[in-house]
């Protein structure tokens, strides 16, 4: 029989879980079990290591050179030359690659971690506060059974394949891997057309990819307000191949790429493309973890069920001494939500006589495609179904000093206010720098600041972006 060893904390993943240690647990023994991300079960959490940052360290590269599409509107001329892929692909891995091993060493063997023990491998429950870890790839964890008086599971997602005949067997890539290949395809099909797709398209077609992009429905990034999601849909239309309201029905992968069949309006459809990247949504980890071996709940979707404080449910109840977040048990796969329940569940832990809620703010969302797009709170939608009554302003970039100067004829505001109020519902961009001028109206909803509060009542740049917020604001106050 294994022996087990305990613990006071037992603490599962290395991603927004990799900041909950700290000199205020000194006095805790603490194990980090780690099963890692990708493929070579890299330490350090999906964010740093395949999502956020090395997809907008991709962006950028693809922003450069998509200027000469624009170039000559301004008397200029520019040509992409050349793209060296694996100087781009090095540049960027060869930064976030170091990050990851030191992290990995700074939990392992640096002395601020003296209270820490570090096991790479997949922990699954076996009991309600017991879990098996098996270790992998070398990592040396072995077989081990961990018990610990508070869990905190912060054990993420991974990218999900749609039960496609032919799918699986075709190999196709996901975000775990699309950014690692060792060199451009020369045409790319994208199934999927959602945050990932999107971003991904605009940073393969930026690099002269031929792109077709593979959407179930009618329009892209339909979690986005409706005039976002077709405002974008009709940009990226025009800008690469994009196929819409396509069911895909199977997949082969052939001696020249792949080949993906689907039904379009009764009709069937034939893609074909060197290579192919699904980006169709994540799944919680949660069966990796094996949940229900713990009597922990689960969401349809896979999320592990919390209340307000980030505490897990069991049978609809409070389990004491388990704690969940990111993007294991949210339905908003966001690192900063991660982060700020990270947050939640240290300080509650830490202070369980002063507990504090994790859903008291509004959460934004953006999106680094191009032009990029951002909103929070609401959209004009919901906030009419829950029957309130709204103004919506809409400004266009093009309307603004210098909105006018970028000759920008596609971008624009949206914001959703309460008639009488003012309050601030939602706000919804599309354009040049839209997550970043979305803070600007994130701030006013998580102070409580109305409309009216900040239309007149402080200098707006002039002439700056900022321009654009404003303009929108004065159409509602």
């Amino acid at each position: 029989m294994t022996e087990t060893t305990h613990f006071d904390i037992a603490l599962i993943g290395s991603g927004s879980a990799n900041s909950f240690p700290g000199p205020e647990f000194a006095d805790r023994s603490i194990v980090q079990i780690d099963r890692g991300v990708g493929p070579d079960h890299v330490f350090g959490g999906t964010c740093i290591n395949l999502g956020c940052i090395p997809t907008k360290m991709f962006v950028h590269t693809a922003n450069l050179a998509h200027t000469p599409a624009d170039a000559t509107r301004f008397g200029l001329t520019e040509q992409l030359r050349h793209v060296d892929w694996p100087a781009i692909r090095d540049r960027i891995f060869g930064r976030i690659d170091a990050i990851s091993v030191g992290g990995q060493e700074y939990r392992r063997d640096h002395e601020d971690n003296a209270n820490l023990t570090l096991l790479r491998g997949t922990a699954r429950f076996v009991g309600s506060k017991t879990l098996q870890v098996s270790g992998h790839h070398g990592e040396g964890a072995g077989d081990r059974r961990i018990s610990a008086d508070t869990i905190v599971l912060g054990a993420g997602s991974r990218p999900v394949l749609p039960p496609i005949e032919g799918l699986a067997e075709a190999a196709p890539h996901t975000s775990d891997t699309i950014m690692r290949i060792d060199r451009l395809p020369t045409s790319l099909a994208i199934l999927g057309s959602g945050v990932i797709a999107v971003e991904m398209a605009h940073i393969f077609a930026s690099l002269g990819v031929e792109v077709t992009l593979i959407a179930r429905s009618q329009q892209v990034l339909s979690s986005a307000d409706a005039d976002v999601s077709a405002r974008l849909t009709e940009i990226l239309g025009e800008r690469l191949r994009l196929v819409k309201g396509l069911d895909t029905t199977s997949v082969r992968r052939t001696a020249d790429g792949v080949e993906l069949r689907g039904e379009q309006d009764g009709a069937e459809v034939l893609i074909r493309a060197e290579e192919l990247l699904v980006a169709v949504g994540r799944r919680p980890n949660s069966d990796l973890l094996d949940v229900s071996a713990a009597g922990i709940d689960t969401a349809p979707d896979g999320r592990v069920e919390v209340d307000a404080q980030q505490r897990v449910r069991g049978d609809g109840t409070v389990l004491e001494g388990l704690w969940a977040f990111g993007d294991l048990s949210s339905p908003l796969q966001l690192k900063h939500v991660a982060n700020h329940e990270q947050r939640i569940v240290r300080h509650n832990i830490l202070h369980p006589e002063q507990p504090r809620r994790s859903d008291t703010m509004p959460v934004p969302s953006g999106v680094f495609t191009h032009p990029q797009v951002a909103w929070v709170g609401m959209t004009e939608e919901t906030a009419r179904a829950g029957g309130r009554e709204v103004k919506v302003a809409v400004q266009e970039y093009a309307s603004i000093a210098y909105g006018w100067a970028m000759e920008d004829t596609t971008g624009f505001a949206k914001l959703i206010v309460d008639a009488q109020t003012t309050e601030i519902l939602g706000a919804h961009l599309i354009g040049p720098e839209a997550t970043t001028l979305v803070q600007l109206l994130i701030q006013a909803m998580s102070t409580g600041q109305s409309a009216r509060d900040i239309a007149a009542t402080q200098y707006w740049i002039h002439p700056a972006m900022p321009e654009l917020i404003e303009n929108a604001l004065l159409q509602v106050v």
